[in-house]
């Protein structure tokens, strides 16, 4: 109740309560205007869904299509979230929006969970699809001769089939944040929203570098060192499952975070790498590898963030005859299910690894002979491309021990690939697919019983 007479008091009170009238009706308009857009852009949409389309190898575009899939969500609007495996060619010719996410693998190749889609669709020159309006976010890395190669070859082929670009395709270099903020600017606007949900990158925290070990001191091959790392003091072990990686910002390059995979598990109370030093043509180090290597005290602070990589996790596999092939620093991603696997009392695993010399590359031997004197690793095969018996691959074992391959997979068995993508990866997939036939090693893929994390 106002207690006065006085004309300017009661002017100055009304202007007051008018003033904050406007203040709380300008949020209120704001939002009227955000939810009659959406509302058009769903009319615009019709009754069908869209499509939100995801191919992703370490989790990057996954996080994306999420990412996505929520602003979507927040406008109103009705959608499906998927892999591009899950898309077929009915799906395809009646939809009349998908919006496009995938990274690209090696030089211009679609990551595994586009393996089918790329197979079975693309190879295809008469698929009609004038009905579809799309949108492409490429993933890439421009260290790559065939940067974003895939998702390239994804957009001219969508557009060669009739489909209409619903604006043009967005690349992203190593994700860089200029490149994701134009995608979600776009999406905004297709959605008729900037009521978006945060799409910030979970945050780099602090660790400290409590371990290094050189592992093959006398090897032909490069260095390469184990480290373990602490959180800072005082912080609390987060928790992460095997399979999955960091992400390590350099100090001398922190806007392009380097993946490693996981060695350990949270029961080892650090986080567990193994890193190869790299050496550029002019003799320098690679930023990370060199930093972390040889430039980094023991108790330095290191910046990383913990990333889940669920397409290498073991998940429905768990319970599984497990077949675990690598080479090289691959070992690390390895290693990780296999002590996963040992804590969970499951001992039906098969290492198959390959380095050069028994003699100096020999990782974590101690270990692996532990686990098989604990029955926890009944079969063990190592291939030495350098050593005494002559030169021999991981893939040329894998074909020598056909017959037992083929009976661990007919009791169900799942195979996890970690290592270099050229040679290694590329040579079990043949070698795969001769003893599997190509039909058997693409149904392994589909099942999810066949995963690769490969560089």
């Amino acid at each position: 109740m106002i207690l006065t007479n006085d004309p300017l008091r009661l002017g100055l009170t009304a202007a007051l309560f008018a003033s904050y009238g406007v203040v709380c009706l300008l949020p209120w308009l704001r939002a009227r205007r955000a939810r009659a857009a959406a509302r058009a852009a769903k009319a615009a949409a019709g009754d069908s869904p869209w499509l939100v389309a995801y191919a992703s190898q370490t989790g990057s575009a996954e996080l994306l299509a999420r990412q996505t899939s929520e602003t979507l969500r927040v406008a109103g609007i009705a959608h499906h979230l998927c892999e591009f495996d899950e898309l077929d060619a009915a799906t395809l010719q009646s939809s009349e929006r998908i919006l496009f996410l995938t990274s690209t693998y090696g030089e211009g190749d679609p990551p595994d969970a586009a393996a089918r889609f790329a197979q079975r669709l693309m190879a295809r020159s008469d698929l009609a699809l004038g009905q579809l309006h799309y949108a492409v976010l490429a993933l890439g890395d421009s260290a790559y001769s065939s940067f974003c190669g895939f998702g390239r070859a994804l957009d001219a082929w969508l557009a060669a089939r009739g489909a209409q670009a619903l604006f043009p395709r967005v690349e992203v270099d190593r994700s860089a944040p200029p490149a994701i903020a134009a995608w979600r600017q776009q999406l905004s606007h297709l959605a008729g929203t900037s009521d978006a949900p945060d799409w910030d990158a979970p945050a780099f925290e602090e660790w400290r570098l409590a371990a290094r070990r050189h592992l093959n001191p006398g090897s032909s091959g490069a260095p390469i060192y184990h480290l373990e790392l602490a959180p800072a003091a005082g912080a609390a072990l987060p928790d992460w499952q095997s399979g999955d990686l960091v992400q390590v910002a350099a100090p001398a390059d922190p806007a392009r975070p380097r993946e490693y995979s996981i060695a350990s598990i949270p029961a080892d109370g650090r986080v567990h790498l193994l890193v190869r030093l790299h050496r550029h043509g002019d003799g320098s180090h690679g930023l990370a590898s060199g930093w972390l290597t040889q430039q980094a005290e023991e108790g330095a602070s290191v910046r990383l963030r913990l990333r889940a990589h669920r397409r290498f996790r073991l998940e429905s596999n768990a319970e599984r005859p497990l077949i675990l092939i690598g080479n090289g620093s691959g070992i690390a991603g390895l290693r990780g299910h296999l002590k996963a696997r040992a804590a969970a009392g499951q001992a039906r695993n098969w290492l198959l690894f390959g380095e050069r010399d028994p003699a100096f590359d020999a990782f974590y031997q101690d270990e692996l002979d532990g686990w098989q004197r604990d029955g926890l690793l009944p079969r063990l095969d190592l291939a030495w491309s350098r050593g005494p018996q002559g030169k021999e691959y991981v893939q040329d074992v894998l074909r020598r021990q056909a017959a037992t391959l083929r009976a661990w997979v007919a009791e169900g068995a799942a195979i996890y690939v970690c290592g270099s993508l050229e040679g290694m990866a590329a040579g079990v997939d043949r070698v795969l697919e001769e003893i599997l036939t190509p039909a058997g090693a693409a149904e392994l893929a589909s099942a999810g019983r066949y995963r690769r994390d490969v560089y």
